[in-house]
């Protein structure tokens, strides 16, 4: 601890009610919680709308936070909570999901809880590795936590699991983002019927994240392309609006819909014949380490990986984060918030 310095760059939003960032330089956190852990960040992976959230959420949000943006991160662990007698280690290269409610990761040093940790996965680097938690979590808690699927079913060869799971037909819309590119891989390798919903230039890119099915909503719309043969037993929403009330057409009675934007219930159309028994779900990812660990033995086996829009420096924070809303990504934008080789 005598080795670090007394200040660091930090990012911070200047007013909840307004996108506008500045790069200053604050002091180091210091740990407070009997479960804080610092880490020094190497990389940290905003997401698209944050900047909104302490206005919109102002319940979940505390005005007390230190509005440092960007909860994911990558990075060396610096210290660890005295009385810690676990597996995590002064060194260990780790990465995670801070928790909404606490300061963010863009900053040379945060604050994370062990409860949020999990090893990077050694075939990932520093970009990739940043790129993976808020997404992979996402993806995996709504497919296997609230979506209904088994998640043994991701298992190599045959097992009940998974032949229950290819029974099922999901279908994910925003295919290609953060959140739905790992969506399809992890529906795709747990047995299911993938059908992606993307635009024309990335329908090839959701195929090769292992959907059997592409549904280009430049040209079809989901109330279009819904019938009876081709309705699903799961959604998954990544979009809101227009899209989630598509989606309605789509399920099938007694299904799940899960949206990561609004309750489905809200976008339900009122003149849709009724559908029977769906269960529908609106969440909040929850940043946990084992989820992680279990995410990063896939990617340590090649059997799934992150996707990364773009990179750019620390400097280049105002870039990057209107490319992030720019609503045109693939993947994840990254933050080098350290110098490293890769």
């Amino acid at each position: 601890m005598s080795s670090l310095p007394l200040s660091m760059k930090t990012l911070l939003q200047l007013s909840p009610h307004s996108p506008s960032l500045t790069l200053t330089t604050s002091p180091l956190p210091v740990p407070s919680h009997p479960s804080d852990v610092l880490i020094k960040v190497y990389t940290t992976a905003p997401c698209k709308g944050e900047l909104t959230w302490a206005a919109a959420f102002p319940d979940v949000i505390p005005s007390t936070k230190t509005p440092v943006p960007s909860q994911d991160l990558a990075g060396v662990i610096v210290s660890l909570p005295p009385a810690y007698t676990g597996g995590f280690k002064p060194g260990d290269k780790v990465y995670c999901r801070i928790e909404a409610t606490r300061p963010g990761a863009a900053r040379e040093y945060a604050l994370a809880r062990l409860s949020e940790l999990a090893l990077i996965p050694k075939n990932l680097g520093w970009i990739r590795a940043a790129a993976t938690p808020l997404s992979s979590l996402t993806a995996w808690q709504a497919l296997f936590t609230h979506g209904g699927l088994n998640k043994e079913g991701l298992l190599e060869g045959k097992n009940p699991a998974r032949e229950e799971n290819a029974k099922k037909r999901v279908l994910i819309t925003g295919a290609t983002g953060g959140v739905g590119s790992w969506a399809v891989q992890l529906a795709a390798l747990a047995g299911c019927e993938v059908v992606g919903l993307c635009g024309p230039n990335k329908i090839a890119h959701v195929k090769e994240l292992g959907a059997s099915e592409v549904v280009n909503y430049k040209e079809t719309s989901l109330r279009q392309w819904a019938s009876p043969e081709r309705e699903v037993d799961v959604v998954l929403d990544m979009v809101g609006g227009k899209t989630l009330e598509g989606c309605w057409f789509a399920i099938k009675d007694q299904g799940k819909m899960v949206s990561i934007c609004a309750p489905p219930e809200s976008a339900r159309p009122s003149h849709l014949v009724v559908k029977e028994g769906v269960n529908s779900n609106f969440f909040i990812v929850e940043p946990l380490g084992e989820d992680l660990t279990e995410i990063g033995q896939l990617i340590e086996a090649g059997k799934v990986r992150p996707t990364v829009d773009s990179v750019w420096s620390f400097e280049e924070y105002g870039a990057a984060f209107e490319r992030l809303e720019s609503g045109q990504t693939t993947g994840k934008v990254v933050l080098r918030v350290a110098d490293f080789d890769k």
